[in-house]
């Protein structure tokens, strides 16, 4: 696996690095942010952008209202083209929910703007919440 493509194999690589370097976020900046904010676990440990990861973590991501489950094979810090990205992690992401259980979730017609005070009585009346 050190091929020219890939750069310098490396031992650890900083989370955000590698994050950034297989294409789960689109710039090192937002890689660095998902960390801060918790979104990036490795082996189930929330983690600072600068923690290490080597060969063999688990690294969990949640990226665009998804998570992302990869295991690590091979280390990388510069990014490269996703078919050779995709040779360093082992991809463990289920697939996404089928598209008919989420035509089934209700929704707000778009443009249909905020409930009016009546709707919020009804809505209120619904769920139980007679606060008058």
């Amino acid at each position: 696996m050190g091929d020219v493509a890939l750069g310098q194999p490396a031992e650890s690589v900083r989370i955000d690095q590698y994050v950034w370097a297989v294409r789960l976020y689109k710039t090192r900046s937002a890689a660095s942010d998902a960390c801060k904010a918790g979104h990036v676990k490795v082996n189930g440990e929330a983690v600072k952008p600068a923690d290490q990861v080597v060969a063999g973590d688990q690294v969990r991501a949640w990226v665009a209202h998804r998570e992302h489950i990869i295991e690590v094979v091979q280390p990388i810090k510069k990014r490269v083209g996703a078919q050779v990205a995709r040779t360093t992690y082992i991809d463990h992401t289920p697939p996404p929910p089928p598209k008919e259980i989420m035509a089934s979730m209700p929704r707000r017609d778009r443009g249909a703007g905020r409930p009016t005070k009546k709707d919020r009585r009804a809505l209120d009346r619904l769920r139980g919440k007679n606060g008058w």
